[in-house]
């Protein structure tokens, strides 16, 4: 626990949170403030003049003698309980194919025809009713070679500006280790280190000293910023290949990265002792997680948070092979309506949101359709899954990867450079913040069901 040290004013001691605000009023009227987001320590001074000097020796001074000191939340999430938690975080949206795509071993954000996100990219998302976006990072081509693994500056700082335009929006951030683990073809090779030791040891090594560096970078920014380990990390079965039949080696692997990750984000201190920590399952599979996954220890409490992916059915929402969806859809799949997606978070909520341990949905989508009557199943989807997710208390980020077609893979909402709406976007969107925020007794899962196309 932080703590807050007005040593001249001779009261007790006061703990906050990382991006909180301390509000010095002066007799004479006047207010100073003072953001924390950087700091673990304040100390206070008091006399005709006071200073407030952070642990990394930082001093910022003050005229005048000080009548009350005031602190407040800001931009931070509510760690009060797993309700609050989810909900502080609420409905995302992921930067898609943007920093996390490469080409030939090197990521770079234009890559897959995206251009570079702006300022207005992030203002539009919060404007359009989402409050955290998802930055996937792909790494390829930017990491140095062993032992210290070091990460290019120039990509780093590029990273750092683009979470710093979702922080000036008021967006929750997420970033992540993406496609360094894609089919275990990169150096995030779990086929690989589940076979030999010595492989997931100098995969072990690489993974604490990229996450310490990353770490470092961002130390000085409070917990409105989650850092999620890695990505589907799977050994190229998309959790139907050799994990089935190795005897839970792959899973093994998969924990103890886990456990790797934590450890060296809280080595590097600063905001990273207290920052929310996102962990996710082999694959990100609903199932591999609730049965495989350990969650780390940590050595300090209810910071951890697991992250699955959901795209039921696939081939519904991705694939496009299908027009329909629900209880009331025709040209639809023979799997995953209504009653799998609702009995699927309610195993989440089972195996861990009742325990205490916060999960989140990291990815979940649902292409554009070419008809009228196809997008009226697609916005029933997105409404009736923001809905249930809001009532299971698990936030969720929508899949735009800036497509702006029909079909396969074609999941644009807004544009990633100018933040303009990308084909019906704000009504896909301003469906999903019905479902998700709406707070009228009356606005029901079920109501939603019994309102599903005809």
């Amino acid at each position: 626990m932080k703590r807050l040290i007005l040593s001249a004013l001779a009261l007790a001691s006061t703990s906050v949170y990382a991006q909180n605000l301390i509000e010095v009023t002066l007799k004479d009227g006047s207010v100073q403030t003072f953001q924390t987001s950087s700091v673990e320590h304040v100390r206070f001074t008091q006399g005709d003049s006071f200073t407030i000097t952070d642990d990394e020796g930082v001093t910022t001074s003050f005229e005048g003698t000080v009548a009350s000191v005031r602190f407040s939340k800001h931009h931070a999430i509510d760690g009060t309980s797993v309700h609050t938690i989810a909900h502080s975080i609420g409905l995302g949206w992921n930067l898609g194919n943007s920093l996390d795509a490469h080409n030939n071993g090197y990521a770079a954000e234009t890559a897959w025809g995206n251009k570079e996100s702006t300022l207005n990219t992030f203002k539009s998302v919060k404007e359009a009713g989402f409050t955290a976006v998802r930055i996937p990072v792909t790494w390829l081509g930017h990491i140095g070679s062993a032992p210290d693994y070091k990460i290019d500056d120039n990509y780093m700082n590029h990273v750092a500006k683009v979470v710093g335009y979702a922080k000036e929006a008021g967006l929750k951030v997420i970033i992540n280790i993406h496609h360094d683990g894609a089919n275990s073809q990169y150096w995030l090779d779990v086929l690989g280190s589940s076979k030999d030791e010595n492989k997931n040891t100098q995969v072990k090594a690489q993974l604490s000293a990229m996450w310490k560096q990353i770490a470092t970078k961002f130390k000085r920014e409070g917990d409105y910023l989650i850092f999620e380990g890695m990505n589907e990390i799977h050994d190229g079965g998309w959790g139907w290949g050799e994990n089935l039949k190795d005897g839970g080696a792959q899973y093994r692997v998969m924990n103890e990265w886990l456990q790797t990750f934590v450890d060296a984000v809280r080595s590097v201190g600063g905001e990273n002792t207290y920052r929310y920590l996102g962990c996710p399952g082999y694959d990100t599979n609903v199932d591999h997680t609730i049965n495989e996954i350990k969650v780390p220890e940590d050595v300090v409490e209810n910071r951890l948070l697991v992250a699955v992916h959901f795209y039921d059915p696939y081939t519904y929402t991705l694939n496009n092979e299908k027009d329909e969806w629900g209880h009331t859809g025709v040209n639809k799949e023979s799997w995953g309506d209504e009653e799998n997606m609702t009995t699927t978070f309610s195993r989440l909520k089972t195996k861990f949101m009742d325990q205490g341990i916060p999960v989140y949905l990291g990815e979940f989508g649902n292409v554009h359709r070419a008809t009228e009557r196809a997008e009226s199943f697609r916005k029933y989807y997105l409404e009736y899954i923001c809905k249930a997710a809001s009532d299971y208390d698990l936030p969720l980020f929508f899949w735009d990867n800036g497509g702006t077609g029909a079909g396969q893979e074609q999941s644009g909402l807004i544009n990633h450079e100018t933040g303009e709406y990308i084909n019906n976007g704000k009504e896909v969107i301003d469906v999903m913040v019905k479902g998700f925020f709406t707070e009228d007794p009356s606005y029901t899962l079920e109501s939603v069901y019994n309102n599903a196309p005809r």
